[in-house]
């Protein structure tokens, strides 16, 4: 069967190329300043484009950029590349730990460009959303890649549109392309290499241009490596005879010539071959390739490949089914059959046993599925409206098959778009809406505002440029992952989670593997100070205790008697008047010990009303270290106010502050051992 790429143009018909009936203006720009005549021209010749394009470009940005700091949750990996972007920037370092290729950095680097572009981690107070900015402008791009290549397989217009409009809305498609991901990255370099392969003007430019955007997209996420053969399928197709002698080797020079530079990097800095305490290339290419966790089976509900799918599938069940479904049809449509080849062979490489299935496998996916679905619904409505008379050299059963085939799938579509909408419209609506990222945002500012900055702290990667920026030292900041992998943060804690104060858990870390023994010592010995959310998108503050949590407790509860003691001593003062509620505080030995000798100093020489003692947000009460105070008067209040502030040393208040509640006193989180 002759393929689309090599049938001759039908006879009264020009040939459609992309430098000018499919969408010059993509590839040349319009004309500035050339006359209104011309422009005139311009868009009437590209109106219709313009037409269907823009609006699904406005709907994308939209979707992306509203609320995309609340939903989703900030997770580790993300926050691990906007780290390495951000280390680019600061620090002039490749990553903010020890690189050791596991990735290519490409991919952060053209993050780290953007956001030092346009200033963005100088716009927001939360890094990831700087970097969640860049993945806004990649999503745009690679719709607009998306539509090209689409007409470039000569989908409709509509058609494009939809493919385009389904690859920015779809649920599952929201949710990964607002997080930080490499592959967000890389999906517009590989989409663009397709459609330059498909040139049938300028080949030799054409090929060179695709061989270096596939080559930019494996070293911006190396798993990308898996569509080049049906990027050299692509070219085969689309090439000359005449020509294809010299315009596949240039390409193929510089696909290999792109890749070796990796290799000379790698081979420049001593890190090509494994050595003693030494990272190298072939290490982080062995521990992607063999040492890494496999993800287990998919008839295993609890391996992470069924968690995986399962959570794709809760997005977005419709796109998923309807694009394997579609990747098997597009096999008998010449047109489709590269790219359709090709999503099943991902799809089959990502079941293949023992395999790891990384979670965002699936953004590489959905720019051809949603092409596919699109793809093979044009084909199936052109054959359902194919007129029942015989065609030249077209036996009737065949042609009435084909119109039955095309029934049944525009049916099937139609079905699928039934259940897809409403799941899209609620979902989206929590995209838009919800503020998933509250708990970590309220965790990040409770440590930013109550922790010692001289205190060594475990964290998700997620706030750990948030918390340096702050203040914190950024060896003082540990990203958990480093605890038991990177001998440079071993060296700094010769005692391991001992050597920690606080450690902020995060889902991913409290299902982190147990395999790795200090994250496990540092949350097993800790305990919980602060909380925010709920299930798994609860983030807990914890302090570490050095002699363990049995040693802790015994402290504690010692600490609890002292409390206790000295508040029932204050409560017979005639000076104190205290609410009901204050009252039982004090009497468990719940008040902070410097509130309460704070009290016993300014009752000496004032009466004082103790109105209440909250509980400050996220905080588990077992101390309360906030009292409110009042005197009877504001000018009294002034003077308790001037009191308190000058009681310095350990007893000393974080913060004391004046409202017409009375006097609120608040005491940093570390409480001295001041009452034994």
């Amino acid at each position: 069967m002759t393929g689309i790429l090599e049938r001759p143009a039908a006879p009264g018909r020009p040939e459609l190329h992309l430098e000018s009936d499919r969408l010059g203006w993509l590839a040349s720009g319009p004309p500035a300043q050339r006359g209104p005549g011309v422009v005139r021209r311009w868009l009437s010749r590209h109106g219709r484009t313009l037409a269907f394009l823009l609006p699904v470009l406005a709907i994308a940005a939209v979707v992306q950029a509203m609320n995309m700091g609340g939903s989703p949750q900030r997770i580790d990996d993300e926050g691990t590349y906007t780290a390495q972007a951000w280390s680019v920037l600061k620090l002039g370092e490749l990553a903010h730990y020890t690189y050791w290729y596991d990735h290519p950095p490409l991919g952060w680097l053209q993050i780290a460009a953007y956001t030092g572009l346009t200033g963005a981690f100088d716009r927001y107070d939360i890094a990831v959303v700087a970097a969640r900015e860049a993945m806004l402008v990649a999503t745009l791009i690679a719709v607009a890649l998306v539509w090209v290549l689409a007409r470039r397989l000569h989908l409709s217009r509509a058609m494009a549109a939809v493919a385009a409009l389904v690859f920015a809305i779809s649920p599952l498609a929201v949710q990964f392309h607002r997080t930080v991901y490499l592959d967000n990255v890389a999906v517009p370099w590989l989409l663009g290499a397709f459609i330059l392969a498909t040139s049938r003007k300028h080949q030799l430019v054409g090929f060179a241009g695709s061989a270096a955007a596939f080559g930019i997209a494996v070293l911006s996420k190396e798993t990308f490596l898996l569509a080049l053969p049906f990027l050299a399928w692509t070219m085969w197709r689309a090439a000359r005879k005449e020509t294809r002698r010299y315009t596949l080797p240039v390409a193929a020079t510089i696909v290999v010539v792109i890749g070796f530079t990796y290799v000379l990097f790698a081979a420049i800095k001593g890190e090509l071959i494994p050595g003693p305490d030494r990272v190298s290339l072939l290490g982080g290419v062995f521990f992607q390739l063999g040492s890494r966790v496999a993800s287990g089976s998919l008839f295993d509900p609890g391996s992470l490949s069924a968690k995986t799918l399962g959570m794709w599938w809760q997005l977005d069940a419709a796109l998923l089914v309807a694009g394997a479904v579609a990747a098997v049809a597009g096999l008998f449509i010449s047109r489709l059959r590269v790219i359709a080849a090709m999503t099943v062979f991902l799809g089959l490489f990502m079941l293949r046993p023992g395999g790891y299935l990384p979670v965002p496998y699936v953004i590489m996916l959905l720019p051809f599925m949603t092409i596919l679905i699109m793809g093979v619904t044009g084909a199936a409505i052109r054959r359902f409206r194919r007129r029942s008379t015989v065609e030249a050299g077209a036996p009737r059963r065949r042609l009435l098959g084909g119109r039955a085939a095309g029934a049944v799938w525009v049916a099937a579509v139609l079905a699928a778009a039934v259940v897809a909408v409403p799941n899209t419209a609620t979902q989206l609506r929590g995209f838009l809406l919800a503020d998933l990222d509250k708990p970590v945002r309220q965790a990040q500012q409770w440590v930013q505002t109550n922790v010692p900055k001289e205190s060594r702290v475990i964290v998700d990667d997620a706030m750990w440029v948030d918390l340096v920026e702050s203040g914190f030292d950024r060896d003082n900041v540990i990203w958990y992952y480093k605890m038991d992998t990177d001998s440079a943060v071993q060296a700094q804690s010769p005692n391991g989670w001992r050597d920690a104060d606080y450690i902020v858990t995060t889902d991913s870390m409290r299902t982190f593997p147990t395999t790795f023994p200090e994250v496990k010592g540092a949350i097993d010995n800790s305990e919980l100070v602060a909380t925010f959310g709920s299930g798994t998108q609860a983030v807990e503050v914890r302090r570490i205790d050095a002699d363990g949590l049995d040693a802790a407790a015994e402290q504690a509860a010692g600490r609890t008697a002292a409390r206790a003691a000295l508040g029932e001593q204050l409560l017979l003062n005639p000076s104190l008047s205290v609410s009901a509620e204050a009252a039982q505080t004090v009497s468990d030995g719940q008040l902070d010990s410097r509130a309460l000798l704070a009290l016993g100093q300014v009752l000496a020489t004032t009466p004082v009303r103790l109105e209440s003692t909250p509980v400050l947000d996220g905080e588990t009460g077992d101390v309360r270290r906030t009292m409110v105070l009042r005197t009877g008067t504001a000018a009294g209040d002034s003077r308790l106010a001037d009191s308190i502030r000058s009681i310095q040393g350990d007893y000393a208040a974080d913060r004391v502050e004046q409202t017409a509640a009375g006097v609120r006193v608040t005491y940093s989180v570390v409480e001295p051992d001041v009452v034994r």
